[in-house]
Order: C-alpha cells, then structure tokens, then sequence
C-alpha cells in the first residue's frame, strides 16, 4: 500500500543549516537510562528509530565536562576522544538509514550534585542543589565563564568529529544556562546579569561559537522554553520570553521549543492529552524563519499535518511516540496507520532514567532489547518446528504472547474466561483518566483479528481436562493475579479486621467489578503507584468522603519516577480527598479505622465504614500447578510455562514483555548460565 495524500507534507525534505532531513519525523534528545554506560544498547535502540523513519534522531543528553555529572542517571557524555568512539556507534546506525543524528551539550550547574566526579558544579551563583542534593555550587566568576565557553565549544567540535549532523545548545529545563536567562535568579551585576540583553549574553556566544566550532558542516540547534513560568495549564506565562527569542531568533539552524513546566511537557495521558504545547507555540513561528520542533506525544497522524499545516511547528517532534513505535513514520508512508502502537502516556520510558535503568514501554517490548537480546520490534524469527500453542488468558501477557507467537507462525488459540479481553488492562482503562491505557489492548486484539492462524475463544473457562483435550504442543498460562485485602509489612500478609467488618474490605478489584462502598472510605495505598489515586478518585465520584492513607512520607511514591507524583497529590487535593501519609492501619472494625504513625507508632482513629486495600496481589496460577501435579513419569505432552501476572505480580509492561519474551523464546535454546549480553567494558581487552 501507498500513503494517503493528506499525509505527503510529512515526508517532505526539511532543510536544516547546513543538512538535510530526509522528512518532518524528528525524535527529540530524550533519556535512556543507557548513555555513557551503555554505547552499544544505545546505538542499537537510535538505529532502529532511523530505520523506521524517523529523520532526525537525536541522543539524551551529552555532558561536556566531569563538572557536569548526573550520576545515578545514566547520561552521555562528550568529555574526550572515547567518547567519540561510542557516539560513533550511534551515529554510524543513523547515517546507515539515511538519518540525521544530533547531539545535545549540556551542562547541568546548580541540578548537578556530582557524586561521582565530586567536583564542585558552576552556576551564576552558589545556590543549593535544585535537585535536592545537599550541596551548593560554585559562584562563576568571568573567568569560570571563559572557560566554560571553551568546554562548550570543544564538546562541539567531539560532536561533529563523532559525525553528528545537528548539534544543541541547551538553554531549559532547569539547567545552568536557563537560570542565566531566567531575571529571577540572575542578579550578577556584571555583562551577563541584569539587564535582559546580558541575560541572553551567554547563550548568545555559544550559539555563534558553537556555529564557528562545527563550520558548515553540522546544523546549530538551540532547546528553549516558550514561556517563563509555570503556571495553569494551557495558559502560558511569556514573561521576557519573545523579547528573549526575537532577539536570538535568527542566529540557531532550529529552535527545539519545549515549556517550564515539565509536568505539562511529558505529563502521563490521566492528566496530560494530546498536543498540550500548541497554546504555548502560539506565536513561536511569527517570529522566526528558522525552522521550529516541538512534542505532544502525537500518534495521529492528522494531528501532525494539522500543527504543521496551521503552522505550529515545522517538525514532528516526539520521544515517547517513537519509543512506543520506532516504525511510526514508515508505518504511514507505507499506508498502515491502523498498525501504529499508540502511545499510552504511562511515562515507564520515563522511569528508567529515573530509576538509572536501561529504557522499556509498556506498548513496545522490544525498547532498550535491540542489541542486550538482538529484538526488532517488526521482525521476529520464523518459528524453528511445527506446533500448537494453547495461551490460557488474555490479558496483556496472553494477547502479547499470541500475537508475537502469531507472527512468527504459529498456530495458535487464546482463550480467555470471560466475555472481553485485555484483562487488567481492561478494566483498569475505565478508571479515571486512564482511558489511553486501552490502547495496550486494542493494537493487540486488532493485530490478531488479521492473523488467519490465531483464534480467540471467548467466556472459555479452562480446566486440567480442557486444557489436555486441545492436545497443543505447547501451554501457556497467563491468569493473571487479584488484588488482596491483606496488608503487607515488609515481612508477611495479615488481616486487618475479622467478623462483620472483614466484608468491608475491599480490594481495586471489587471496585473495578462495580461493587462501591456506602459512607466515609478509606483507601489504603501500600502499593505506591498509579492505583491508589485512581481508586480514591473513582469513589469520590461515586459521591464518598474518601481517605487515602499511604505507609510511605508521599502520596504515590514510586510515581516520583514516571514524573506524576506532583499531579496525583495537587489533583486530590483539588478534589478534596483527605491525605493521611506516614500511617499504617492497625485495625478496622467496621465503624473507624485505626491508624498508627509509621515513626512513632501513636495511634488515632478516623471514621470509615469501608477500608480499599492497595497492597499486593495474588497470583490466579491454580490451572498451572494443578496441570504440574497431574504430570506424570513421562511428564506432559506439552511445554508448560506461566507469563506475566500469573507467575510474577508486576507493572502492566512487564506482563507484556513477559509475553513477548515468551513467543521470542519458544523454539530456542536459552543459555540457562549466559542469558543476557553485558553491555559493560571488558577490562581484559583494554589497553589501558
């Protein structure tokens, strides 16, 4: 098939400077948790997005200096000449699809704590850490300037000896240069403080110096933020920031714009949609002729040719929609837009710099996997034999591993208890704000349909007896898990009420299935993610006078990492849900619960007729150890394996990459001692 029409103005050549990107499709700097630690995993993940279209495919964040050092977060770096050696890699895997690889410099200042170099990090002045380290920078002197200039300016030059075709400056996010532009915090009263001219002085010079430094060979980018300040959304604060940018305006070959408030920029799908920038881009193209970048996690492409067609932007910029489905782009040019694996706005991508782990999506199992296991997310291997293959649910693990087993050519039956697939993706699509989460289902069962040698059968309960009757060749069983009532305290499970009040526990689960509570609840949050305020959401729509109570000094704790925690707190408080953090219940009786301080143990109560339980959850594996205890001397005439919720209680990425890994697996030999690649310095083969 060839594209629609409507969608040629995306795959028109787009000069840059110097270079010339083969189309709009521009995947932004984004994180990785690879970086310098991981030059092979990374090249390996940037190729295939060149491979799959994307024009411009650009790195994280590239340090030019140990004084600019984000350790636990797996930057990149561009400190010396093994540095280029690494990017090598990545840019050899970009160019080889005809792409334009770009590398953004940054220097971090006053966000950079520099645990690892343990030098002391320069700003416009000795500030704390603003990432909450206790440590303060040191106060740049002209000299200190100077000689950052020249630190800039030599990174420059590593990045376009590495063969980098656009190299950043990077003027956001918080960074040392932001604060220079930024009148609140610059008060220096030398030529780079006060007045908004020396404000922009030194983003000025090392736009031109960077431009002397890569000649006419690499294009000059530059990232800055269209608005000063955060403030609601939608509703841009511009402060200084068009005089700002009509005075810088003609001097970069583009202009990565992005906003202040990062919450905004890469907010998950529950409170951010598709597109949010677009107010504050208003008046961005007036002003310049360069050509201008920006995200929205856009995965229609109408949405892309509207921005670029009502002049928005001039490039579809994008990180998460290009992790989701680094095939995006070609998946349009070539007539198959229904293929596109949506993006869900869950920010697990996010989670991995967070977390200083290499990068994974819920949509796309094969992120961060293309060189560690040698995984393309369109092409999987043929299966080796004949054979069968029974999966025993459909959930995300089960519709994952039928499709991927589908594709390679197996023939294969999904069957699932109920009336609906997608499990728990299902019915957690039907929580507040989180209807984007059904896309996880939908790219599958869509796949499937098309697929002559898949079947799903429907409200299919199985047994021992049903499963042994398919008389398949291999058995997968992806039953998922319920949630429990019991409360976890780090060593074992135990009830929080007995009698008449224990049928006032309930679990997500019950409240997903329809069963509500009646008068004042109490939602108890020991999981730390995305359920507890979804669930305290969903009943104080329901019109309850709801409580939600965590173990942890936070509301949503691990949500830290996918960058939402702000947003969850700020909307239940908007909402008026009570917030009790730092407590565990210590019993419930039907009429109050008991809670007792995490620290200090005193106790006090509150009234609730009914307790939510968000703890853990069980796995549903009886079919499987039922089907083990009935094997006998010979053992089963099939393969037996449990995927996902059923064998391991997880995120709802893993149960899709254990479905994945499964149908990847099957047929092969996996190296019970060396099943993964180390993507790490051997010592024994370096010289030095």
């Amino acid at each position: 098939m060839s594209r629609d029409r409507r969608y040629d103005i995306l795959f028109e050549p787009m000069q840059i400077g110097p270079v010339t990107a083969p189309n709009r499709f521009y995947q932004v700097p984004h994180c990785t948790g690879m970086g310098f630690l991981r030059p092979r995993t990374l090249a390996a993940m940037r190729g295939v997005k060149a491979e799959g279209g994307w024009g411009v495919v650009c790195t994280e964040y590239n340090s030019i200096h140990p004084t600019s050092d984000d350790l636990p977060h797996a930057y990149a770096s561009l400190w010396d000449d093994s540095d280029v050696r690494a990017h090598r890699l990545m840019t050899d895997a970009v160019h080889a699809h005809g792409s334009l690889a770009g590398a953004e410099l940054w220097y971090g200042g006053a966000r950079s704590p520099n645990m690892m170099s343990r030098l002391p990090p320069m700003d416009l002045a000795s500030v704390p850490n603003t990432a909450g380290h206790p440590f303060q920078c040191r106060a740049m002197d002209k000299d200190d300037i100077r000689t950052f200039r020249h630190w800039h300016k030599r990174a420059a030059i590593r990045a376009r000896d590495a063969g980098f075709d656009i190299v950043y400056v990077y003027a956001t996010h918080g960074y040392m240069l932001s604060n220079f532009l930024n009148p609140r915090m610059n008060t220096r009263s030398d030529e780079y403080g006060g007045s908004l001219e020396n404000r922009v002085r030194l983003v000025r010079e090392l736009i031109e110096e960077t431009k002397d430094a890569v000649g006419d060979t690499c294009a000059v980018a530059v990232r800055f933020s269209a608005d000063e300040e955060i403030g609601e959304d939608g509703v841009p604060i511009e402060g200084e920031r068009r005089d700002m940018f009509q005075m810088l305006q003609g001097l970069p070959d583009l202009w990565d714009i992005n906003i202040a408030d990062y919450s905004l920029e890469m907010g998950v799908s529950r409170f951010v949609k598709e597109a949010p920038l677009e107010p504050y881009m208003s008046w961005v193209k007036s002003v310049t002729d360069k050509p201008v970048v920006t995200v929205g996690r856009f995965t229609s492409p109408d949405t892309m040719v509207s921005q670029i067609r009502r002049g928005v932007t001039d490039f579809i910029g994008a990180a998460r929609p290009s992790i989701a489905d680094p095939f995006l782009p070609r998946k349009i040019e070539e007539g198959r837009p229904e293929d596109i694996r949506e993006c869900i706005g869950c920010n697990i991508c996010y989670a991995g710099d967070s977390l200083s782990a290499p990068i994974r999506c819920t949509q796309n199992p094969t992120m961060g996997e293309e060189w560690r296991r040698g995984w393309h997310p369109e092409i999987i291997a043929e299966k080796p034999t004949e054979g069968r293959v029974l999966v025993v649910g459909a959930g995300p693990a089960g519709l994952e591993a039928a499709r991927a087993l589908g594709q390679r050519g197996y023939e294969v039956m999904l069957a699932e208890a109920g009336r609906e697939i997608g499990g728990r993706v299902t019915r957690e699509a039907a929580l507040p704000g989180m209807s984007e989460y059904i896309r996880v289902r939908d790219y599958r069962e869509q796949q499937l349909l098309v697929m002559p040698n898949v079947d799903i059968f429907r409200e299919s309960v199985m047994g021992v007896a049903d499963v042994m009757a398919v008389e398949a060749d291999h058995v997968a069983i992806a039953t998922g898990a319920r949630w429990r009532k019991e409360m976890f305290d780090d060593e074992v499970f135990h009830q929080i009420a007995t009698g008449d009040a224990a049928t006032r526990v309930l679990t997500p689960d019950d409240i997903m299935e329809g069963t509500l509570p009646d008068g004042p609840t109490l939602v108890y949050d020991g999981d730390g993610y995305y359920m507890g305020g979804v669930i305290a959401e969903r009943l104080h729509q329901a019109g309850l006078d709801v409580t939600y109570c965590t173990p942890s000094d936070s509301v949503s704790r691990w949500a830290a990492n996918t960058s939402e925690r702000w947003r969850i707190r700020t909307h239940m408080m908007t909402l008026g849900i009570g917030i009790e953090t730092a407590h565990v219940i210590a019993g419930f009786d039907g009429q109050e619960v008991q809670l007792a301080c995490a620290y200090t143990g005193a106790e006090r109560r509150l009234p609730a007729r009914h307790v939510v339980m968000v703890t853990a959850r069980r796995p549903v594996d009886t079919l499987f150890h039922d089907l083990r205890a009935g094997e006998g001397a010979e053992g089963l005439p099939f393969t037996l394996h449990r995927i996902g919720d059923c064998e391991a209680p997880a995120i709802i990425a893993s149960a899709v990459y254990a479905g994945h890994r499964y149908a990847r697996e099957l047929g092969t030999v996996v190296e019970m001692d060396e099943p993964l690649r180390h993507d790490r310095i051997d010592v024994g083969s370096e010289a030095r």
